[in-house]
């Protein structure tokens, strides 16, 4: 999930767009979300002040589709590695390692849509959670083949939300760039919460 990365995840939009969202990217990691200006951004992206504002209102616009642009990207890495026709353990393993594989591959991006993104209050908090639910409902249809339980959305996103804290632990003790040593323990909550009955909503 590197800055270039994410620039290719809407190639559709103008040429501007991904650049913005570079600049965005490169300028919060260098200053942190608070400090970052527009005229940052902008610089970071070489592009003009209006070209800016052709695409965003404001800076916190820019963060949440940098924040919805690599989630999109994240979000098809985990989508392509659900094979229904697997096991649904080897399906969680191989889902959880591809997803925090994209999540590593860039750190300083990691923690500016980790962290920085909980700056904007409400707003980044709701697409946080709409991206949430996308994760729980790729755990919940990885799970439900033959001896996994069908996890409720609610338990679904309990699971989502302890793999949240596990790397956010992992960034605030700089190892953004290893989460792979999270695989194991991520895959035995998922395991351990589908293998147990769940109770009826």
């Amino acid at each position: 999930m590197t800055f270039a990365a994410v620039s290719e995840v809407t190639p559709s939009l103008h040429a501007h767009h991904g650049r913005l969202l570079e600049g965005m990217a490169r300028a919060v990691a260098a200053k942190g979300y608070a400090d970052t200006t527009i005229a940052d951004i902008v610089r970071e992206a070489a592009v003009s002040r209006r070209s800016f504002y052709e695409h965003f209102a404001t800076k916190a616009d820019c963060l949440i589709a940098l924040y919805e642009a690599a989630s999109s990207q994240a979000l098809a890495v985990l989508s392509a590695a659900v094979d229904p026709a697997q096991p649904w353990q080897a399906q969680v393993e191989h889902a959880v390692a591809a997803y925090l594989d994209v999540l590593s591959q860039d750190p300083v991006l990691l923690r500016t849509l980790f962290v920085e993104v909980l700056g904007l209050g409400l707003p980044g908090l709701a697409v946080r959670r709409r991206v949430n639910r996308e994760i729980a409902g790729f755990i919940q249809l990885a799970t439900a083949g033959a001896g996994g339980a069908h996890l409720t959305p609610d338990m679904a996103m309990t699971v989502v939300g302890g793999i949240n804290e596990l790397i956010l632990q992992a960034i605030e003790e700089d190892r953004g760039g290893d989460l792979q040593a999270l695989v194991a323990p991520a895959t035995r909550l998922v395991r351990a919460v589908a293998g147990a009955p769940q109770a009826a909503p």
